[in-house]
């Protein structure tokens, strides 16, 4: 979660609920973040550090000696149940508990080769087998990782390594005999049906054919803005006084168009939430799995065969690469604190990774930047974010001074005019310490107060491990973190994924996108909003892309959707939620257009009327107009009908998640017909009870049934999100699988090249749906003519 724990929130609120009001008007009223920290800091008393430690333990962040055993036993479990997936997920988290070259974390990584192996990750297998043997395996288990790493070697075509791993083994056993008669004939057979299966893959070798190199468009910017780094030549930098800093099209820009590649200067996975606490040994080690167990803690690369830290069980890497760079960064110091981390939330995890980062930029430059900027009184107010008070498309504003010209920088640029990713742009990224509430200042200001004193405490035992700069300055990186967790509120993007949930034998997908961390993008964030974009967003690890998802002309802004997005929630809704989190009041085209039609709303949310079916229109009382339906009906009259439908439909799903698909299927056709009477056929509830019967049918193989009801839930979603959405080529990816699936040619080719049309524009060539529909794409044009008979 962003915030801390509710706990500690509840118990910050509260303590400024009795704070004498003379204190609550010093800490509102302070000038500066300095002042604001200060005040705060000096009323963290050792009480709320106790109550925080209290917290921060019910995470279970450190390496625990009786875990490893019981994560392998349950592992072992899902592995005889041929749940490879489970079982790794399991073998991870022992290993993650094992310390380094203990028989428990070599026998884990051991269990999870076997596991990978089943999984068909025949290179992850092998890098297991290496860590295992790295980590002490017994020599006694040798042999069966040994066989198991030849046939990875053999079915990846590397057979000359395969071929001498088996004369080593072979050697070993010959100078080391210490098999029993039985287990020794056994690897005999094994030794000989790995032998002639390394000399038929040597004889058909010249017959395959040669590994396909990718044809896929290099994924770089184009042509790099000079004072943007990340940023296409196509746009620059503008500053306005109400709207502060924008990007506009320098030229006509197409649709699909790279117009940032920028990396995340800081990210933090999200680990989903906070396992229940535990009673008793049976519940002491959560199994769950968390996006924690599945993607790398520093790159966020997705990856089944995590490396953990040496330190703690909750940070884990996709490589020993990655758990190195992330130790040298920043995690040296965090490690010790994952509890606290944990428990303060990630944006002030964010906060403190910000400043470790920021020593990498020359300490001793951005120390002083900071005590300089830090007692500046504009520090709590916008103005200080906004020096140049004109528009101007340059990189800059001028002023008259002394009868000479005078230009004024950007805040985030350097000397040069340059905007980089860099600790420069991040530290003037907007705080709105002004909107912010007292309280909520409070509970910022408390929370990095308690974390500096954790990190004062080590310091203090461990002297030599962080360098002067941060020790001696703590106080300042203090008023900096606060400074961050300010300015995260609004300046924090959600980094986001795609997610198959099941198994990944289903034939056909059905993804869903999710919140895999948060990170702060300096480029990115010179975006402003629009409630109808012009552009997409989508994430390669940690780097965000953005693309024109529409033609933008010359001197238009380029628009990104904070989240409130005209096809997910209704005027009203958008304008409350970004005057609360943003500060602002959208006046987009799509709000302007939408306040004049408020008494229609959206098609996707229109009731209809049960004699002609046409929508209904109103308020509270709605009517469909027609002169021969006279009689009006009461909008409360038809939410609860609405409300049961949603939970029939729920009730539905859970049926199919426990493989009761006829039962399913059964009550989404009586909700379907329900329905009629009263939602809109383009109505999104419509177009989600066809879909779950697509999903039903497929299940059952039935791929024509399940093509007729996508297409049903494809008009709605046409209608709500538009024919060249993001959602309608996810929509239309399921579509061709199906198509695919029924040997539908004609209709999976059509539906493959419009899938690829639209997902081609919002994600670029090196997307994994892109990809998937130019293999089916591949296979349907490499089938022979089906034969029509004899002509008579």
């Amino acid at each position: 979660m962003d915030l801390p724990v509710d706990e500690w929130k509840s118990y910050i609120f509260q303590k400024w609920s009795l704070l004498p009001k003379s204190i609550q008007d010093t800490i509102s009223t302070a000038d500066t973040l300095r002042e604001i920290f200060l005040h705060s800091s000096s009323l963290l008393q050792p009480e709320d550090e106790m109550f925080l430690k209290s917290l921060s333990r019910g995470y279970l962040v450190g390496k625990d000696p009786n875990a490893p055993p019981f994560y392998r036993e349950e592992g072992n479990k899902k592995f005889q149940k041929k749940d490879y997936m489970g079982a790794t997920v399991l073998y991870s988290k022992g290993i993650s508990h094992a310390r380094p070259h203990s028989a428990d974390i070599s026998l884990c990584y051991a269990n999870r080769s076997a596991a990978l192996f089943y999984l068909d990750e025949y290179e992850m297998c092998l890098k297991d087998i290496t860590r295992a043997q790295m980590h002490g395996y017994p020599e006694s288990l040798q042999p069966k990782v040994t066989l198991r790493k030849v046939e990875c070697l053999v079915t990846l075509g590397r057979l000359q390594e395969a071929g001498q791993t088996i004369r080593d083994l072979e050697s070993n056993f010959a100078a080391k005999p210490s098999l029993a008669a039985a287990q020794f004939q056994i690897l005999q057979r094994n030794l000989c049906r790995l032998k002639m299966k390394v000399q038929e893959r040597e004889n058909l070798t010249a017959s395959f054919p040669a590994t396909l190199t990718k044809a896929f468009e290099d994924m770089d910017l184009k042509e790099e803005n000079e004072q943007i780094p990340g940023a296409s030549s196509s746009v620059s930098l503008c500053m306005d006084p109400l709207k502060g800093r924008y990007l506009i099209a320098t030229k006509d820009i197409l649709p699909g168009e790279l117009l940032v590649k920028e990396d995340a200067f800081v990210s933090v996975l999200n680990l989903g939430e906070r396992p229940p606490p535990h009673h008793g040994l049976e519940s002491k080690w959560d199994t769950r799995v968390t996006n924690g167990d599945l993607y790398c803690h520093r790159c966020l690369r997705h990856t089944l065969a995590t490396v953990p830290c040496d330190g703690c069980s909750y940070a884990k890497y996709c490589s020993h690469e990655c758990m190195q760079q992330a130790w040298d960064l920043y995690h040296n110091r965090e490690c010790p604190l994952g509890g606290l981390l944990l428990t303060l939330g990630i944006f002030c995890h964010i906060a403190l990774r910000s400043t470790l980062l920021a020593r990498f930029e020359d300490a001793s430059k951005v120390i002083r930047k900071l005590c300089v900027e830090m007692t500046n009184k504009d520090m709590c107010s916008p103005e200080s974010e906004n020096l140049v008070q004109t528009p101007s498309s340059d990189l800059g504003g001028e002023s008259e001074k002394n009868g000479k010209t005078v230009k004024t920088p950007v805040p985030g640029c350097d000397l040069n005019g340059k905007y980089e990713n860099n600790y420069n742009a991040v530290f003037h990224l907007m705080p709105h310490t002004e909107n912010h509430s007292p309280e909520y200042k409070f509970l910022c200001a408390l929370s990095v107060s308690a974390l500096c004193r954790q990190l004062e405490a080590a310091d203090s035992s461990k002297p030599a491990t962080a360098p002067p700069a941060w020790c001696s300055e703590l106080s300042t990186w203090g008023v900096a973190m606060l400074k961050h967790m300010l300015q995260l509120q609004c300046n924090a993007q959600a980094v986001t994924t795609i997610q198959q949930p099941g198994s990944k034998e289903n034939s056909v997908s059905n993804s869903r996108q999710v919140r895999l961390a948060t990170g702060v993008f300096p480029v990115v964030s010179l975006l402003n909003h629009s409630c109808s974009p012009n552009t997409s967003m989508s994430f390669i690890s940690t780097v965000a892309t953005i693309r024109a998802s529409e033609k933008i002309g010359k001197g238009q802004e380029i628009l990104h959707c904070y989240g409130p997005h005209r096809s997910r929630m209704a005027v009203a809704e958008r304008q409350q939620k970004l005057r609360a989190q943003y500060f602002f009041d959208c006046g987009c085209p799509a709000c302007q257009k939408e306040k004049h039609q408020a008494a229609v709303g959206p098609r996707w949310e229109a009731f209809c009327c049960d004699r002609c079916g046409a929508p209904l229109q109103g308020g509270d009382i709605l009517s469909c107009g027609s002169t021969s339906c006279t009689e009006p009906v009461s909008r409360d009259r038809l939410i609860p009908r609405l409300q049961d439908l949603q939970l029939q439909v729920g009730q539905a799903r859970k049926l199919f998640g426990s493989g009761q698909l006829e039962r399913a299927i059964q009550l989404l056709l009586g909700c379907r017909h329900d329905a009629e009477s009263f939602l809109s056929a383009e109505h999104s509830m419509v177009g989600e009870m066809e879909d779950a019967l697509a999903q039903a049918y497929a299940a059952l193989g039935d791929w024509q049934k399940s093509a007729t009801h996508l297409q049903k839930s494809l008009r709605v979603v046409e209608v709500q999100h538009g024919p060249s959405s993001v959602e309608m080529g996810h929509e239309l990816f399921k579509l061709a699988q199906l198509f695919f699936n029924g040997f539908a040619i004609p209709e999976a080719l059509n539906t493959i090249q419009r899938a690829e049309k639209v997902l081609m524009v919002h994600y670029g060539p090196c997307n994994d749906e892109i990809q998937e529909l130019q293999k089916m794409k591949s296979c349907l044009l490499d089938l022979p003519p089906i034969s029509l008979g004899p002509s008579v």
